[in-house]
């Protein structure tokens, strides 16, 4: 059996086959994975790009059913049921759990692919890291810094990703003004969020929407609601009214896409966002031993389920549930079982702003908001990332931070150093999978 991505869905696949009968090969063109959720922190100079990522050798390196192939899926032959991979290679299989994430959408913004900066996968944090930290440089030494947009950073998208980038910012330039002696004033800089609707956070209730906005407009953040971006280039964002912002960073959170990943090149009837069909048991349309999971697929909430009929968000939650669910219709069939339709279980959602403002949604209504969604949130995503190591390191980095004040790696490194952080390059998109979903 072959599992496409080694995101939260495909470990989670790989988990429930640990021992079992099947043997196992995760593919994936990285051989980390990477905890997501987090990435805005290591953009925003929160915490180090290997503080959430996690060698896949490494989680399954003492299951005698389950290795690693370090390479790119490139499309697949039905017929030979083998994977073709990047260059001569390829990969036989008997089964096949599709679970390849998704990228950055852009939805045909000219220049947006080009000058904005996406937020999905490691290399993403870290070139925005570095552009953000170089940015501050220039401004240091830039006289006309305020006018030029060095220290102007629009978020477009008003999403948890979209929020919690805005708000990292936020501490970001309290902390390098306050403790890295820069010559300009806090009050230069600034964040502007936008978002084409009339609220931040639209799978959550309106008050905690509300709190959001209020939370993120107190720490300095504008917020621009129903405004549609009309075009980015290397020094301004222009809005559908004609209003135009100057700017030389524009952080990209307006949605994601399956459409140009692995997932399109499997030949198969795709639905919203070029996300895979599936079948109730989560199989692909006529194919009885090929699944599709997380955020590749078009996975449905579920019989009995308060959203039945519906396609679930593309969430951790849902990868790690159809990841797990999709594995053992597989063990279904190797013993002659008949396959179970996929529920989808509610377990909430959460967001972050900040320092002692989060919000945390239950199921059945209830929130929690500001410290003590801060504390849920914060616990949650420690008790989801991988590896010891890991949570000591973001644990004592979170602590340390509350009490003192202070940030992660404000260092730059890498393709903005060696560049001279030219300000009209883009940050460009990563069009590979991830393994995210």
């Amino acid at each position: 059996m072959v599992i496409v991505g080694a995101g939260f869905g495909g470990l989670s696949a790989a988990r429930a086959l640990v021992g079992g009968p099947a043997e196992v090969t995760i593919v994936d063109q990285r051989n980390f994975h990477t905890f997501q959720p987090l990435l805005y922190e290591v953009a925003t100079a929160g915490l180090d790009a290997g503080d959430v990522a996690y060698p896949v050798r490494a989680i399954f390196g003492h299951s005698r059913n389950v290795t690693f192939r370090f390479s790119t899926v490139t499309g697949v032959d039905w017929e030979r049921r083998q994977l073709i991979l990047e260059g001569s290679g390829s990969l036989p299989f008997d089964s096949v759990i599709v679970a390849s994430g998704a990228t950055a959408k852009f939805f045909g913004i000219p220049g947006a692919s080009e000058f904005a900066f996406p937020l999905y996968t490691l290399s993403d944090a870290r070139t925005l890291r570095d552009h953000i930290l170089r940015r501050l440089e220039d401004a240091d030494s830039d006289r006309q810094a305020e006018t030029s947009g060095l220290l102007t950073f629009v978020v477009v998208g008003g999403g948890p990703t979209g929020v919690e980038v805005a708000g990292a910012l936020a501490e970001l330039l309290d902390v390098a003004v306050r403790h890295d002696g820069f010559s300009f004033p806090r009050a230069s800089g600034r964040i502007i969020l936008v978002d084409g609707l009339d609220r931040l956070l639209t799978p959550f209730e309106p008050s905690a929407a509300a709190y959001a906005a209020r939370t993120l407009e107190g720490r300095g953040v504008e917020l621009r609601f129903g405004k549609m971006v009309q075009s980015v280039d290397g020094t301004c964002v222009t809005l559908d009214d004609g209003s135009q912002i100057s700017t030389r960073t524009v952080v990209w959170a307006g949605g994601v896409s399956v459409e140009d990943t692995v997932a399109s090149t499997f030949g198969q009837e795709t639905g919203p966002n070029g996300r895979l069909v599936v079948e109730a048991d989560l199989s692909l349309p006529g194919r009885r031993d090929a699944y599709a999971i997380g955020d590749a697929a078009a996975v449905p909430w579920g019989p009995g389920t308060r959203h039945e009929g519906e396609i679930c968000p593309q969430l951790a939650q849902v990868a790690i549930q159809s990841g797990r669910h999709a594995a053992v219709q597989i063990l279904n069939r190797l013993t002659d079982r008949p396959t179970q339709p996929f529920h989808y279980r509610d377990k909430g959602i959460m967001a972050t702003i900040g320092r002692r403002a989060a919000i945390t949604e239950f199921p059945r209504g209830l929130v929690l908001r500001g410290t003590l969604g801060w504390l849920a949130w914060l616990g949650l995503h420690l008790l989801y990332l991988i590896g010891f190591r890991n949570r000591i390191v973001v644990l004592v980095n979170w602590s340390w931070r509350y009490l003192s004040w202070g940030s992660g790696p404000r260092v730059i490194v890498g393709d903005e150093l060696e560049r001279g952080g030219d300000v009209d390059e883009g940050g460009g998109v990563d069009d590979d999978f991830d393994g995210g979903g």
